[in-house]
């Protein structure tokens, strides 16, 4: 072990340590390691079993004497981790340095986010002029990037293969977008100087970082995983050699430092590896993806999407480093200490657990027109699996065997190992086959085929489902069989089945003969014609399906056996044409995906046709308002027309009736009223009386007919 400048404290009790952004990849890594570490616990010899149970340790509950671990997060939404005692969320720098104070160790990570450069610098000189209060000693830990050191000549001119170490870090000289990174190292360095027994200051410069999910190399992971690509890129000639160590193993250098407190300050945390960028991603592209890689050019790498500056520069750096101290003076439980290359099966397993990319795999079976294909296809397209039909399996497999068998005859086959002459002779006795077995693959071969297929690396890191295959109990064992060299594993106990292949879910579609036929008639001609849905062609694959599903020896049988219970759907209950109810139960029952969401692009697109939909409904909604409207006001003129013109007839109808009720009066009043009053009047003109009403009353009383 290396000299310490203060006795290990050992086991002694908990300690507070504080790190910035807990919530960013190195942040999370590192954050989650400490607090399931003893304080002092790199101070001792562990055998190989304490070892081996600190790997399974990611989910342990924090226990006495362990690092209790503070700090921020970049997201403020995001969630404290669970790991996390206590998330600072401050606004004013004085409520943060009185936290600060009260830390025993601050780590802060400015690898990831330019911004943390200068609250890191802030930090360090905040504490630093609070030295006189602290009754504790302090420790200040930055980690930094190799990146520092980019672009420093090499130790001997003649010699450029011999690697930097600690001991050069003062001729080191930064690439030029990481001049802030080298200006904080440098402060970090000065103010450790001035009061070692109280304040003790270290500057990690960390090699590219990889495991627990991928950071800077994700690019490469999330390409090949998904498959789509031809070939992984490589960006330039490939041979620059990247400097790296594994995230979980600088979490380990940041332990050692915090317990044993080197007398060297400026430490180079990299692994043994001296891997070049195109070794990178042939180890990745092989392990992960088709194996194939592509050269392209530097200025064609700076148009990717997928990578941001700082990515773009550190994958471009050509560094030969030698982390000689943390090697030789360091108690670190090495992940990785071989380099990626090494590791690349433990990384990728690490990789798929840390972002949940477990493959799903799932079987629909059931008879023909039962609709599987289009079922199949929609839970294909909802959780990104791959479709394994039977036409596609045997076409994929022809045309590979037929590319392989092609370089038989060229010239170049040096490197083929007889692979291509084996394929020609495979493709040959399959031919043969097909001549004299009414142009059908036998049953061989087309296990053959799907097993390759099953295992290819597509289907072994998205998933699949199987569409109406296997279709025998037969075929099911010989697909889902074990090779002979697993069979030997676990003492001797045999596995019943392959379980990278073996589905998960199993789910049968139950109907009645009755109903698919009444499907298939349904259908129009132009969709059956050329196809097995005929009247011949349906009856002969369903009289073959029920023949093999009679006996208990069927395929559900298999499954059901082996405690991987099928799932009976009744189509004949489901009303929607696009099985939206047997899907709802499906998605249910399979849970949510395995896999990367949308991609920002998908975001985008979806985003869009939800603008265009709601725009469209509001569009609508506005048009139904306003002819809504548009039917009141006219409903509204014409009752106000109606009631116009009712109103008119029953004012003329009124004024008929009146007329009709006033001749008879009239009659009267012209036969025996109007004569008398008539010559009453003239009698009064001629009299001219004194009071001429008085007069005519009694001209009228003296006249009255009645009277007379």
């Amino acid at each position: 072990m290396a000299e310490s400048e203060s006795e290990s404290q050992g086991h002694s009790g908990s300690k507070r340590l504080f790190i910035n952004h807990v919530d960013t990849y190195a942040g999370k890594a590192i954050s989650k390691f400490l607090s399931q570490c003893m304080v002092g616990a790199s101070l001792e010899e562990r055998d190989e079993e304490e070892d081996a149970a600190s790997v399974t340790s990611d989910h342990m509950p924090p226990k006495e004497g362990v690092w209790k671990v503070s700090g921020t997060l970049k997201n403020p939404e995001h969630e404290k981790p669970e790991w996390v005692h206590e998330i600072l969320q401050v606004d004013e720098k004085i409520q943060m340095l009185e936290h600060l104070a009260e830390c025993d160790v601050v780590v802060y990570d400015i690898t990831e986010d330019p911004d943390q450069i200068d609250e890191a610098s802030w930090a360090v000189s905040a504490v630093h002029a609070e030295l006189d209060r602290f009754e504790t000693p302090k420790m200040f830990i930055l980690i930094s990037t190799v990146m520092t050191w980019a672009k420093s000549k090499p130790v001997d001119p003649d010699d450029p293969e011999i690697p930097f170490t600690e001991e050069d870090y003062r001729r080191r000289k930064p690439h030029s977008n990481f001049k802030g990174h080298i200006s904080a190292e440098k402060l970090v360095i000065k103010l450790g100087k001035t009061n070692k027994a109280k304040f003790v200051t270290y500057v990690v410069a960390s090699g590219l970082t990889y495991g627990a999910g991928e950071n800077i190399f994700h690019y490469l992971f999330k390409t090949a995983w998904h498959g789509e690509a031809e070939a992984l890129q490589c960006f330039g000639n490939g041979m620059n050699i990247l400097p790296s160590i594994h995230i979980k193993d600088l979490a380990g250098v940041i332990q050692n430092i915090a317990d044993s407190r080197p007398k060297t300050r400026y430490l180079v945390a990299v692994d043994d590896s001296q891997s070049p960028l195109d070794e990178i991603v042939k180890c990745v592209s092989q392990n992960l993806g088709n194996g194939k890689i592509k050269y392209i050019t530097k200025e064609d790498a700076l148009l990717s999407k997928s990578l941001s500056q700082t990515e773009f520069d550190m994958l471009l750096v050509d560094l030969r480093m030698d982390g000689v101290y943390i090697r030789e003076n360091m108690n670190i439980r090495w992940g990785a200490e071989r380099g990626l290359i090494e590791s690349i099966p433990d990384i990728i397993k690490e990789y798929k657990t840390t972002r949940k990319l477990l493959p799903m795999r799932a079987c629909v079976l059931g008879p023909p027109a039962s609709g599987k294909t289009s079922m199949v296809a929609a839970l294909c397209k909802h959780y990104k699996l791959h479709h394994i039909k039977i036409k596609d399996v045997i076409d994929e497999a022809i045309e590979a065997l037929e590319k392989s068998a092609a370089r038989a005859d060229g010239d170049e086959n040096e490197d083929d190992d007889g692979k291509a002459q084996e394929d020609q002779e495979l493709l040959d006795a399959i031919m043969e086959s097909k001549q004299s077995n009414n142009d059908r693959i036998e049953e061989q071969y087309l296990i053959r085929f799907y097993r390759d297929k099953l295992h290819s690396m597509p289907c072994q890191n998205q998933g699949f489902i199987l569409d109406g295959f296997p279709k025998t109990i037969d075929q099911a064992k010989e697909l889902f069989a074990v090779d002979e060299e697993e069979e030997q594993e676990e003492n001797g106990k045999m596995p019943v089945y392959d379980r990278a292949t073996m589905p998960e879910f199993v789910i049968s579609l139950d109907s009645t003969d009755d109903f698919l036929k009444q499907r298939i008639m349904n259908l129009p001609e132009s969709v059956v014609a050329k196809t097995h849905n005929t009247e011949d062609g349906f009856n002969r694959r369903i009289t073959e399906f029920r023949a093999l599903n009679e006996e208990d020896a069927t395929v559900l049988n298999y499954f059901d056996e082996l405690e991987i219970h099928p799932e009976h759907l009744d189509i004949t209950k489901e009303t929607d044409p696009e099985n939206k109810n047997l899907m709802d139960q499906l998605v249910k029952n399979m849970g949510k995906p395995r896999n990367y969401g949308p991609t920002k692009e998908e975001v985008e697109e979806t985003e869009r046709l939800e603008t265009e939909q709601r725009l469209k409904k509001e569009q609508e909604e506005r048009e139904t308002i306003e002819r809504m409207e548009s039917e009141e006001v006219a409903l509204k003129e014409q009752r106000q027309e109606e009631w116009t013109s009712r109103l008119e007839e029953v004012k003329r109808q009124e004024k008929e009736l009146l007329e009709n009720q006033s001749i008879p009066l009239r009659n009267y009043l012209m036969k025996h009223v109007m004569p008398t009053l008539t010559q009453g009047l003239i009698e009064c003109c001629k009299v001219r009386p004194d009071d001429a009403i008085d007069y005519l009353a009694e001209y009228i009383f003296r006249n009255n007919p009645q009277v007379d």
